[in-house]
């Protein structure tokens, strides 16, 4: 199995009680923390509201994230889970997408879903499309970016995209693109454009989940004539590492305290939920992720909620449970 790590961006008020002019540093400080721990990406969230609930605390924009951290690490791939197709037309996304590659030296990975946030959509001024018309958008969005990184010029007529002789140079360094990954579950449209497009997928918030949509994916490869085998299943993981029970209820009482000052008790409780399935020592999380690799998991994206305050959770991550799972 391989492993990557959230940097906190703000997002799940995760840099909460740390000055403005201390952001950077934290979050640099955590990239460069998951970068010698040997976890093979490091990640961001494409979001401009915090979630469970839109407050006045920080997010930082992923993309801007994506370059500047390019320049701060060294050998780490950098991705976003996952960039919001209505965001940004697709053939702009492609060039920053292709302008980063080549900054990191070929270390970018593409993470891409139809959006989901409504309240992200009336704030910011995007319309807030019916499902099947956001899928839509993300089908041509994908097609037109694999065009922009692969073609010398563009043309493409869609229900959503017109593309009138689009040049994007410089192109990626990895070839032949930078790896796709879909993000999403959608058993009808989602996943058909997984099956005929993805490097990578990402999907399931428990085990029997990811299973299921494992079969639908399985299913659209059959259909559309790609090997089920070449796409890389990924999931991603809210945990809290620790050494006893006793210090995992203690990290909770941290948690739930430090949420309590910024969001009201039922908020608190949505987010501290998404952590309880996940988080224990490094033998119950063993347990864990053993179950998720034997139904065909390859890769976990693990976000560590203390790691702008406390990396100690990460480095135990690393020491004992990559290792045990490691191919």
């Amino acid at each position: 199995m391989r492993f990557g790590a959230f940097v906190p961006q703000g997002w799940r008020h995760d840099l909460v009680d740390i000055p403005t002019e201390k952001h950077w540093e934290t979050m640099t400080g955590v990239a460069g923390k998951i970068e010698e721990l040997g976890f093979e990406s490091l990640w961001v969230y494409d979001h401009f509201h915090t979630v469970p609930a839109p407050t006045q605390n920080v997010t930082y924009e992923a993309w801007t994230l994506m370059a500047a951290l390019a320049v701060a690490t060294d050998t780490v791939r950098i991705g976003q889970m996952c960039t919001c197709n209505t965001y940004r037309p697709p053939s702009y996304l492609a060039k920053v997408a292709a302008s980063i590659d080549v900054i990191s030296g070929g270390r970018l990975e593409m993470g891409i879903g139809a959006g989901w946030y409504e309240h992200e959509h009336d704030g910011y001024g995007y319309p807030f499309l019916k499902p099947s018309k956001r899928i839509g958008m993300l089908r041509e969005g994908v097609e037109i970016m694999r065009a922009m990184w692969t073609e010398d010029v563009v043309r493409y007529d869609g229900d959503y995209y017109t593309l009138d002789g689009a040049i994007c140079q410089p192109k990626p360094l990895q070839q032949p693109h930078i790896p796709m990954w879909i993000a999403g579950g959608g058993e009808q449209l989602t996943l058909n454009i997984a099956a005929r497009h993805a490097n990578y997928t990402n999907f399931g918030v428990n085990l029997d989940e990811f299973v299921h949509k494992s079969e639908v994916l399985a299913k659209h490869c059959a259909d559309v004539g790609t090997d089920f085998d070449s796409i890389v299943r990924t999931s991603n993981f809210n945990v809290f590492c620790t050494e006893t029970d006793a210090d995992l209820s203690e990290k909770f009482d941290w948690y739930t305290a430090k949420l309590g000052a910024h969001l009201p008790a039922d908020k608190v409780q949505t987010q501290a939920s998404y952590y309880e399935d996940t988080s224990g020592t490094p033998e119950k999380l063993v347990s864990i992720l053993r179950e998720w690799k034997d139904a065909g998991l390859e890769y976990a994206i693990v976000n560590f909620a203390d790691a702008a305050y406390d990396t100690s959770g990460m480095e135990l991550f690393a020491k004992e449970v990559i290792p045990a799972l490691s191919d």
